[in-house]
């Protein structure tokens, strides 16, 4: 007869891509989402921090992003090569990821990300998107839906803005320049606006002026299984006006965030 007290255990199938421990905590705590209780849940808002372009971490990832970009390797999984206290250093992806044209997979498990960069989207061969249990990370850049290969994806989906399972509120974004210079896009203020600096419309690829932008959020399905909440940084009203249509089961159009945006409640019939 068999044991049912017999605990069952699990693989880890990314142990392999989270690095090695030490003292040092390896990444933040993050309260940003509720994962308890019920009700309307609080406002939310982006990450503040900067990355600290001085730190060992970061500087010890950017040679290793000249290294798989030299030898052309499918695998990438920076965060083994980091020492605890170096991967809490690295809040973001240096925009050199450009080069990375023949990784298929992109494993950053357990990582202290806070955000993506849009520079994600020149990484024309990338299959699989592993950023699992990086519980800092609650949103994506709308650039990742260059990605035409992009098959699989594993996220904490309880992290993110506007999840099925909580429905938290997406950060308010700033209104539309008018009349005005609008922001320095060289030197935006992460907390207000997400990036720290936008370069191109997230749209058509294209140029963007401070007065021209127009920020919204849109939840996608981006790959087999997950809606990921994707900020869009577009260069005018119709590049926003020719965005996809939202996943089903999500909110129906895209939007500014805010708590006032009317999200649907419960399990989509097709959701992640």
């Amino acid at each position: 007869m068999s044991d049912d007290s017999t605990p069952q255990v699990f693989p880890n199938r990314w142990a392999d891509a989270a690095g090695p421990g030490g003292r040092a905590a390896s990444r933040d705590l993050c309260g940003c989402i509720e994962q308890t209780g019920a009700g309307r849940q609080r406002p939310t808002r982006f990450h503040p921090e900067r990355q600290d372009t001085g730190a060992p971490g970061w500087i010890r990832l950017l040679e290793l992003v000249e290294e798989a970009a030299a030898d052309g390797r499918e695998v990438f999984e920076p965060l083994v090569e980091l020492t605890a206290e170096q991967r809490r250093q690295v809040i973001t992806l240096p925009p050199a990821i450009t080069r990375l044209t023949s990784v298929k997979h992109l494993a950053l498990y357990g990582s202290n990300l806070v955000r993506v960069p849009p520079e994600i989207g020149a990484m024309k061969s990338l299959e699989e998107f592993t950023p699992y249990t990086s519980y800092r990370l609650h949103w994506f850049p709308y650039e990742i839906t260059r990605c035409r290969a992009l098959r699989y994806s594993t996220v904490s989906t309880r992290a993110l803005y506007g999840n099925h399972k909580r429905r938290p509120p997406f950060p308010a974004l700033p209104a539309a320049a008018t009349g005005g210079r609008g922001a320095d896009l060289e030197d935006l203020d992460p907390g207000v606006r997400g990036p720290s600096r936008i370069r191109s419309c997230s749209v058509r690829d294209g140029p963007v002026g401070p007065a021209e932008l127009r920020q919204v959020w849109i939840s996608l399905r981006t790959s087999g299984a997950d809606v990921l909440p994707l900020l869009v940084n577009a260069c005018s009203t119709a590049c926003v006006e020719a965005l996809p249509a939202p996943a089903e089961g999500y909110a129906p159009v895209p939007h500014t965030g805010g708590p006032d945006v009317d999200q649907p409640q419960g399990r989509p019939r097709t959701g992640s």
